[in-house]
């Protein structure tokens, strides 16, 4: 390859965090060998730099990577705790270590190219992509793009929240947390006068956890901010601060919003993970739908179809998120109200599949219908009349919102 020559391939994966490492697992799994495949980003990922949390069925590929996982979990308000059956499923834990060994030993295996660089841009002639790098130099020219680097939606969306949160993973001198429970959301935080709050505890052992605080809300906190508030749900959980040592620490910022992510920005350019919409708009979850993601890709590779995956969420999933998030802006709902009231008229595994887009019509109504019935019908209305004005405002389609980045130390768990 010289300056003037980039490199041919059949597939180039921009970006090299979680979405692309589940491809490549997905691309040698599914057995696909007979492709030319590229990665290109500015780090090479190696060890702990992120935590996913999600739900599935036990038995498949993931088991031997998790960190931990439980068939129970804990959600608590002020009124008290409710404990949650998961059967089937369970609620697991995934640090990016083990993901992003297992991308490698698939680079490996499959003879993949990678390029340390960072991208310029993507041109699409709708036959080819060719992928600049630094300085604007032509590197690859790929017959298919797979994006995953994180972006804005195309415009703002009518609520545009963030999730924002930071974890302490923290040692103690004693047994203090029980390993067969996980708490997915306690919401006797303190509540901002505009959001949601709560914290949830993931154990590993009985003397080792992740301990978070997390914000569903449009501004992020300062640094010290965090800090209070992770301080003040370890004393609210009974810990000792002088028997804990704080090993590591984890943030990150992610969107909430019902904005228009673009999963096809070009003819021959994919994007995926938050990027290609797989970020749930009302919870932040996305590590299960990056997953099917990239199962949906290398499925089609290995079929010798074009590698482009369904909607991350079904369309009517969109709007009830739209219209969920509507109401907890508007303050017509509250935040700790509005999930107890799910998990307290709903089996836990509805609510889960519900929360991953994977129930029927008839289930959703049953969800739905279990808030409260007054202020969702008001944020539907809304919604709609908010949709009716942004078809009569092309200067409002045509602006744009960008998710901030954390003003934080330490660690991101952007997924993407």
């Amino acid at each position: 390859m010289t300056a003037s020559a980039p490199l041919d391939v059949d597939l180039a994966l921009v970006g090299g965090g979680g979405a692309a490492s589940l491809v490549l697992a997905a691309l040698d799994r599914h057995g696909v060998r007979d492709l030319r495949v590229a990665v290109v980003d500015p780090v090479h990922r190696r060890g702990q730099d992120r935590t996913w949390a999600f739900w599935d069925h036990p038995g498949n590929d993931l088991d031997p990577l998790l960190a931990a996982s439980w068939q129970q979990v804990e959600v608590a308000t002020p009124a008290g705790r409710r404990v949650l059956d998961l059967a089937p499923l369970r609620y697991a834990m995934l640090r990016s270590g083990p993901v992003y060994d297992r991308a490698a030993e698939a680079e490996r295996r499959l003879g993949i190219r990678r390029i340390v660089a960072p991208v310029d841009t993507l041109h699409d002639d709708g036959g080819h992509v060719t992928v600049h790098v630094g300085g604007g130099r032509p590197a690859l020219r790929a017959s298919w793009v797979l994006d995953s680097r994180p972006r804005s939606p195309r415009r703002p969306g009518r609520t545009n929240w963030l999730q924002h949160f930071r974890g302490w993973w923290l040692e103690s001198e004693a047994p203090v947390f029980d390993p067969a429970r996980a708490v997915l959301m306690d919401f006797r935080t303190p509540q901002p006068a505009r959001g949601v709050s709560f914290g949830y505890v993931l154990p590993v052992s009985d003397r080792y956890a992740l301990v978070e605080y997390t914000e569903f809300s449009p501004d992020l906190l300062s640094d010290a901010g965090y800090d209070a508030a992770l301080a003040g749900y370890r004393d609210l959980l009974g810990l000792d601060p002088a028997r804990l040592r704080v090993r590591e620490v984890e943030n990150g910022v992610i969107p909430m919003t019902d904005g228009p992510f673009d999963a096809r920005p070009s003819p021959r350019v994919v994007r995926l993970g938050t990027a290609g919409g797989a970020t749930r708009p009302s919870t932040g979850f996305t590590f299960s739908a990056m997953r099917r993601q990239a199962e949906q890709v290398a499925a089609a590779l290995a079929a010798g179809r074009p590698p482009v995956p369904g909607p991350a969420y079904p369309r009517r999933h969109r709007w009830m998120d739209a219209v969920a998030l509507r109401a907890l802006d508007a303050g017509g709902v509250g935040g700790p109200e509005f999930f107890d009231r799910i998990f307290d008229r709903n089996p836990a595994e509805r609510v889960l599949r519900f929360l991953d887009g994977a129930t029927t019509p008839a289930e959703e109504l049953a969800v739905m219908r279990s808030t409260r019935l007054l202020p969702m019908v008001a944020a539907a209305a809304g919604d709609v009349g908010a949709r009716l004005r942004d078809r009569l405002d092309p200067a409002r389609r045509s602006a744009t919102w960008t998710v901030p980045p954390p003003v934080l130390g330490g660690r991101t768990d952007v997924d993407g």
